[in-house]
């Protein structure tokens, strides 16, 4: 709330600055203070809204310097109110803002990150210098567009001054190499979970209990901690685990959220102040020894397979990371980059950073001259016993249908293993997209919203094609403290997962179980 009131004094103070005065007001301003000062007041009551706009943003995290800043610049324009034009009203309504900051300081308790003060004192070091710059070329009669210039430059440098003293800085991912063995071996005792291997990406930070016998893995996007699936370790520790991390949390004014969490840990979260809980989509998994491709309603995939097989002469392979010799590894790469054609690699939830990974497994597709052309990565959930497809890449101009082929062997070869499951995707939205044009408006708003990105998300293909293998569905779920941050968190996400990026030229078309 006073993040939102100082947002409103900032607005007041712009459009105070931006229309005339009274007339008998500013007469009776200007024939009291100096010549020039109820100008200089104008410019102050703009430069303190503005101020005040970036700044309440902070103030809604609850940080320490922010408090500070907002505190000295509220008084800073109930004061360039008055001098500008005996505008009593706002200014009243700047100090009632200066009473609420000060009832409750000790709400703003998040430390500022020590390391912006370097960046900040280069950074003013440079404003200083600029400024400095503009006074001595000022005595020399320079024209008035290099003054503007030097102006401006100041002004774009004091903001980002400002920006790095707000904070937080960003935090860099950080794994030990004594950590990334603990984590690992915490998932292979107790990773029952389909998304648990990926907790282990190189671009995750992980938070390990006081004893170590639990984590949970997160990465930091701006001022979001994404924690990346539910806690992994002593079930135990997790209540204080994620109450810990949740302090910390608040200590660096970030935002938390739980991306992809199983239904029976919601009552966790709730119990941790992440109250505000939302399906945000539904991951598809198959049970291996109940999968089959005989009959009617799945006669597309079987033909599919069938014609890969039978006329283009696919054969099919399993290999295990460890057993893939160094000319097979450089195959796949090679099919890896070919796929990828110069684009970044998309992931966080579910997609594994590294096709190496020991413990995983490539389902591989050769061609008639025995060279491989497409393959499934598969990640375990080690204690579970069950896989998650992580990547799957094909050379561009392989035969239609090889997705269903590979996943149709996958499935042939996990049966035979005994593996419990395979998890195939997770397609968000799911429920909104399987809307039909009888549901209410809002849903088919969002449909169709949904569908207009289609060809940047691939939400709807990426759906349709796991539908066609009758999946079982476990729902996944985003926990949050407070809804007003959701707008945030879904962008972080999006960063996290690198969906914020160009769309695929139209030329290419991308298999949607490369997800």
């Amino acid at each position: 709330m006073l993040a939102a009131a100082t947002a409103l004094v900032g607005v007041l103070a712009l459009v105070s600055a931006l229309t005339p005065e009274l007339a008998d007001r500013a007469n009776l301003v200007r024939s009291v203070l100096p010549p020039g000062f109820p100008e200089l007041a104008r410019v102050l009551v703009l430069s303190f809204g503005l101020a005040l706009l970036l700044l309440s943003r902070s103030l809604a995290r609850g940080r320490r310097r922010a408090w500070t800043l907002a505190l000295a610049a509220v008084i800073g324009v109930a004061i360039a109110h008055l001098a500008k034009g005996l505008d009593f009203e706002e200014s009243i309504i700047s100090l009632l803002l200066v009473i609420g900051l000060l009832r409750y300081r000790s709400h703003f308790d998040a430390p500022g990150d020590p390391a912006a003060r370097r960046p900040v004192a280069g950074t003013l070091l440079a404003v200083t210098a600029m400024v400095g710059l503009g006074i001595v070329f000022g005595t020399r009669g320079m024209p008035d567009r290099v003054g503007d210039l030097i102006s401006a430059i100041a002004v774009l440098l004091t903001l980002r001054a400002l920006i790095l003293w707000l904070g937080p800085f960003p935090e860099h991912v950080s794994q030990s190499l004594e950590e990334r063995h603990r984590a690992r071996e915490l998932v292979e005792s107790f990773g029952y979970d389909s998304l648990v291997f990926f907790t282990l990406r190189r671009d995750k930070s992980f938070f390990f209990s006081s004893s170590g016998d639990s984590f949970l893995a997160y990465r930091l996007v701006g001022s979001s901690a994404l924690i990346s699936g539910d806690p992994v370790g002593k079930q135990s520790e997790f209540a204080s685990l994620v109450a810990d991390f949740v302090a910390r949390a608040r200590d660096n004014g970030w935002r938390v959220a739980v991306v992809g969490a199983d239904r029976e840990r919601l009552s966790l979260y709730r119990e941790q102040g992440l109250g505000r809980i939302i399906k945000i989509g539904d991951e598809a998994f198959i049970r291996p020894e109940l999968f089959s491709t005989e009959g009617r309603a799945i006669r597309k995939v079987r033909q599919s397979a069938r014609k890969v097989s039978e006329r283009d002469g696919i054969s099919f392979r399993m290999v295990r990371v460890k057993d893939a010799d160094a000319e097979l590894r450089l195959r796949i790469e090679q099919i890896s980059v070919a796929w990828l054609a110069g684009r970044r690699e998309r992931g966080f939830s579910m997609a594994m950073d590294d096709l190496f990974t020991p413990g995983s497994l490539l389902a591989l597709a050769f061609d008639r001259g025995d060279e491989p052309i497409a393959f499934l990565h598969l990640v375990p959930s080690p204690a579970g016993g069950g896989y998650s497809l992580s990547t799957q890449r094909r050379l561009p101009g392989g035969p239609g249908g090889i997705s269903e082929f590979l996943i149709v062997e996958s499935l042939a070869w996990a049966r035979e293993a005994g593996v419990p499951e395979l998890s195939l995707n997770f397609c968000a939205f799911r429920s909104l997209l399987n809307i039909d044009e009888q549901g209410r408006l809002r849903y088919r708003l969002a449909r169709r919203t949904l569908l207009g990105f289609d060809s940047v998300f691939q939400l709807e293909r990426l759906s349709s094609f796991s539908h066609k293998f009758h999946p079982e569905w476990r729902p996944r779920y985003v926990c949050l403290e407070r809804l007003s941050d959701l707008p945030a968190i879904g962008l972080a996400y999006l960063r996290a997962e690198s969906l914020i990026a160009a769309p695929r030229s139209p030329g290419r078309k991308r298999s949607p179980g490369s997800a």
